[in-house]
């Protein structure tokens, strides 16, 4: 059986898609962010709580106190990147939810009312919303670089507030020179899907 989507959008979003390493100096504008945004606010999450939130990282002054939050090693890609966006899950998402969640209001308080309930939704649902945004980058012909190799409390203090967790970081822009490493092995079909 064949996929309904196309087979170089199939390519495009998966198959050649890969974590950018080095970018071009090709800036990355705000209306392919916003581009990407429209496109991708319709992935699905719980009680549509919607809870990631992006913050770009664009002025120099802000992209050298993130990089010092960077793993050594990531140092380099986010100091180059033409764009970088932290994201990160809002703890408060529940306040929202009378507006995305119109046909039961009440589920701010019935399911939310408790912020340990509230974390756990709200990481949960903003990494489904991670995920959507990384195919969105490469739908915008863009290369996206996800990284976790940062200190979290740090980017939370310089960034955010304590309202927010942070996910990851997500390098973006054309992939540069080398942008590659080679490509990991896969898990087979059968070692993945149990039928019962």
């Amino acid at each position: 059986m064949s996929l309904a989507l196309d087979p170089a959008a199939q390519d495009l979003l998966f198959r050649e898609a890969r974590t950018a390493n080095t970018f071009t100096d090709e800036p990355v504008t705000d209306e392919q962010v916003q581009a990407i945004y429209d496109l991708v606010k319709y992935g699905p999450t719980a009680f549509n709580q919607s809870p990631l939130r992006i913050t770009l990282v664009r002025s120099p002054e802000a992209r050298e106190r993130l990089v010092q939050h960077m793993a050594e090693g990531n140092r380099p890609k986010t100091a180059t990147a033409p764009l970088v966006a932290i994201l990160s899950a809002d703890n408060e998402f529940h306040e929202e939810l009378p507006q995305l969640f119109p046909h039961f209001p009440q589920a701010k308080d019935v399911f939310f009312g408790e912020r340990a309930a509230r974390e756990n939704a709200a990481g949960l649902n903003a990494a489904l919303q991670a995920a959507y945004f990384i195919i969105g980058v490469r739908a915008a012909g863009l290369a996206a670089g996800p990284m976790t190799g940062l200190d979290f409390e740090g980017v939370r203090k310089e960034f955010l507030d304590d309202d927010h967790t942070p996910l990851m970081v997500v390098n973006i822009g054309k992939p540069g020179e080398d942008a590659w490493f080679p490509r990991s092995p896969r898990l087979a079909f059968d070692d993945v899907v149990t039928t019962v």
